[in-house]
């Protein structure tokens, strides 16, 4: 099935470019990865899947109302932000973080305001950005996230909710034997994380969903979320961290970034990538901890700091080849166009 097919289409483009949106969120940008993915959303929660859906919409919406570029309009990429700041608003005021609840209508107002306000902040990002040909990446949706995340507190008319996923690894018990899920489990629910999913089978549908764009990054999520999850082993992190995967989901983020997006897939940028792994999986505990006091989520900040920092570094490196963001498109088509230089 064609891809592009309704990508320009006067009355089907817009859900085009909400999928789109969905499968920004990995550096898809394919609807049909995006509806695969909203799949293992629904697979998990209906909640989840709608609220995906609304935070897309809006921030689709508000860069076409703003009269944003076209082009990153029909990529999707005003879409992705605000599709994850929705999914978070509800994952962190709800009682059962699995499912989410049905958020009441100030929480919908709030969530429409917030992914609103990402399309904004990724126009600014991108802005200040451009310059150094990097991308704003997911920090759009982790400033709305922590600013919205923080307001809660104060409106009586919205749930706080108690926060229930565990924000930082010492919240669990440091007893628990490594085991076989410890692995499966933890993979899955790595990948399944970056959507705020605690359900490790649907972290296995998104990667299918990567997989239909790009096996490459579909391979890298799950070295990223691999090797994490070793790295948290060897150094003795809580099994149940481990397990619910939020070792995880931040590394296979940069993996998938790093590892053919951003940078021309070579060995050497290979093993920069896994050094970019192993980095972000350190500074999640790191940031789990400095953020615990106040209660507040990492969210993606761990998979931004290390990728910004080292893809602004590729550009003093020889060694590493650069691909811009407005031509990046997937690690095969990099190589490709690489190769074809080579050989002219």
């Amino acid at each position: 099935m064609d891809q592009n097919r309704f990508r320009d289409h006067p009355t089907l483009g817009f859900f085009d470019w909400v999928l789109r949106g969905v499968g920004q969120v990995v550096f898809q940008n394919n609807p049909i990865s995006g509806l695969i993915i909203l799949g293992a959303l629904f697979y998990n929660s209906l909640i989840y899947g709608s609220i995906c859906i609304l935070g897309a919409v809006v921030g689709t919406v508000t860069a076409i109302a703003l009269k944003a570029d076209k082009g990153l309009i029909r990529d999707g990429l005003f879409g992705f932000n605000g599709a994850l700041v929705a999914l978070a608003l509800v994952a962190f005021t709800s009682a059962d973080f699995r499912s989410g609840a049905v958020p009441s209508i100030y929480m919908i107002v709030y969530i429409v305001f917030a992914a609103a306000l990402t399309s904004m902040v990724f126009s600014t990002i991108a802005t200040l950005l451009g310059p150094h040909k990097v991308a704003a990446l997911t920090m759009p949706f982790v400033l709305v996230g922590w600013l919205f995340l923080f307001a809660v507190l104060k409106f009586d008319s919205i749930e706080a909710g108690p926060l229930a996923k565990p924000v930082s690894p010492d919240q669990y018990a440091y007893d628990v034997a490594y085991a076989l899920p410890t692995w499966y489990m933890g993979i899955g629910n790595a990948i399944g994380q970056i959507f705020f999913q605690d359900n490790w089978i649907s972290g296995y549908l998104i990667v299918l969903g990567i997989a239909v764009n790009s096996r490459i990054s579909a391979g890298m999520a799950l070295v990223g979320a691999s090797v994490a999850a070793l790295v948290a082993v060897i150094f003795g992190a809580p099994e149940g961290a481990i397990r619910d995967g939020l070792f995880g989901y931040n590394a296979a983020l940069t993996a998938i970034a790093l590892g053919g997006f951003f940078l021309v897939l070579t060995v050497r940028s290979f093993v920069y990538t896994l050094f970019g792994i192993v980095v972000t999986t350190w500074l999640w505990a790191s940031v789990a901890i400095f953020l615990a006091p106040i209660g507040m989520p990492v969210l993606t900040s761990t998979f931004v700091i290390v990728t910004w920092f080292m893809l602004i570094g590729q550009y003093g490196f020889k060694a590493l080849i650069p691909v811009p963001p407005a031509e990046a498109t997937t690690p095969e088509d990099n190589r490709r166009r690489y190769l074809e230089t080579l050989s002219r």
